[in-house]
């Protein structure tokens, strides 16, 4: 199959396979993970009656965590086919095949750490009040 054959021949169609590859994307545990705990802030959000801005801020957050998630998601995917394919035992990665795969979950790593000490700003103020 040649590139342009696989290329998209209208928006829809587009759209579709975008949307196919968010929904496949939650297959994976560590997305379930991701929306569990955005699902989580969402509700402590509207228990705290947190400001607009404040939640446009939680949405961007949202967004680079689960973004990345699945960019991870495709990273390794199509590492691990490529190695797959490269020989026969698809565990005995070549070095750029490791790095690319652990830059990737470091990628997503370092998103969360982010999104997670910003929530913490947002969030604990408002639960010490309480307490």
């Amino acid at each position: 199959m040649k590139a342009n054959e696989l290329k998209s021949k209208n928006i829809i169609e587009s759209l579709r396979y975008a949307v196919i590859g968010i929904i496949n994307s939650f297959k994976e545990r560590n997305l379930k993970i991701q929306l569990f705990v955005m699902i989580m802030i969402v509700l402590l959000g509207l228990h705290l009656k947190i400001s607009m801005n404040e939640w446009f801020v939680c949405i961007i957050l949202f967004a680079l965590v689960i973004g990345a998630e699945i960019f991870n998601t495709a990273i390794e995917n199509a590492v691990d086919f490529i190695e797959k394919n490269r020989n026969d035992n698809p565990w005995n990665l070549d070095e750029n095949a490791k790095l690319a795969k652990d830059a990737s979950a470091g990628a997503v790593l370092v998103v969360s750490i982010a999104s997670a000490v910003i929530g913490l700003m947002i969030f604990l103020p408002k639960i010490l009040v309480i307490l």
